[in-house]
């Protein structure tokens, strides 16, 4: 593990490698600053994103971009109707000597590059699902572990819902973010238009080791919260769940189902890696509140009367904020 001599030593280099990276991921992912801060902040924290846009916003780019920037071994699967879990797991193979060998599929990796994942039936969603918890697969009966620090950071296309599969409850419920990335602002899109359409090639120097990323993970898990704000993330994840005792009268009426406990965890883990990224050594609500809308968006439910009168997801846990 990297050492440091002391904790603020520790959050002094959190702080640096962040602002290092984002300034050499900005060198290539123009006008996304926040979805960067996002996706840094959840490989802080051990968790999975996924990041929902329109063709062409560069999601897959940006990935391929901090994976660049990180010294991880990356893969990229690319989710097509007709995956096998074998062919991201790996499967076991006759050798020279008539042995079963396993060979290992593309999730033997730091970074995975979920693409399109969406596009693949469930069986083939699932077998992400024990990666994503557990930092493990079984095949065959045997089980498997990964190497960390270990990431699945998926890409999914909003709109074309024909020949997709919606991934299940429990899946989305993996992810820490849901990411939705809008279109680049006017300025944004001349200086990407510029960028892209010259000969010059940008190049991306790894700043950040694995090694390092543990030990940020670990002083995250350290950061101390005050029972204020742990009791204000668990009630705001509460008020989502209807016809519960302290849920919001807006979740009564409009949503079908609400937030779990896994919300509440992501939420205080979320609010200790951005106290940290703007230097302050414990999370306060605002802090929360910062992370809430990536955190919850995909973990509650609206029911048909909120589809009718077009009440947005986003509107609903504005209101609870």
């Amino acid at each position: 593990m990297a050492n440091y001599q002391s904790d603020v030593e520790a959050v002094d280099a959190l702080k640096d490698s962040y602002k290092k990276l984002s300034t050499e991921i900005g060198k290539v992912i123009i006008g996304q600053d926040e979805t960067v801060r996002l996706l840094l902040t959840a490989i802080f924290c051990q968790g999975h994103c996924l990041l929902v846009g329109v063709p062409g916003l560069a999601k897959t780019l940006l990935i391929q971009t901090i994976a660049e920037a990180l010294d991880l071994k990356f893969n990229r699967i690319q989710f097509t109707p007709d995956l096998m879990p074998s062919d991201i797991l790996g499967s076991e193979t006759l050798d020279n000597e008539r042995n079963f060998r396993f060979i290992k599929g593309p999730i033997f990796a730091n970074i995975i590059l979920a693409d399109e994942i969406n596009r693949t039936p469930p069986k083939t969603q699932s077998a992400l699902l024990e990666a994503m918890q557990e930092y493990a697969v079984t095949v065959s009966g045997q089980k498997y572990s990964l190497d960390k620090p270990f990431f699945v950071l998926a890409t999914q296309n909003p709109i074309e819902q024909e020949g997709t599969y919606p991934l299940p409850e429990a899946q989305l419920d993996r992810f820490m973010f849901m990411v939705n990335l809008d279109y680049p602002s006017y300025q944004s899109e001349v200086d990407i238009v510029k960028n892209t359409t010259s000969n010059v090639k940008y190049q991306v120097q790894k700043q950040v080791s694995g090694e390092e990323i543990l030990a940020f993970q670990q002083l995250v898990r350290k950061v101390p919260v005050a029972d204020n704000v742990v009791e204000y993330a668990v009630k705001l994840v509460h008020k989502t769940r209807p016809n519960t005792e302290m849920a919001d009268a807006s979740a009564n009426k409009y949503l079908e189902w609400g937030a779990g406990p896994r919300a509440s965890q992501n939420l205080i883990l979320g609010a200790k890696c951005n106290a940290l990224l703007n230097g302050k050594y414990s999370p306060d609500i605002e802090d929360v509140r910062a992370v809430a809308l990536p955190i919850l968006r995909h973990r509650i439910v609206r029911n048909f009367k909120a589809e009718a009168e077009g009440v947005s997801v986003e509107e609903m846990i504005k209101k609870l904020l």
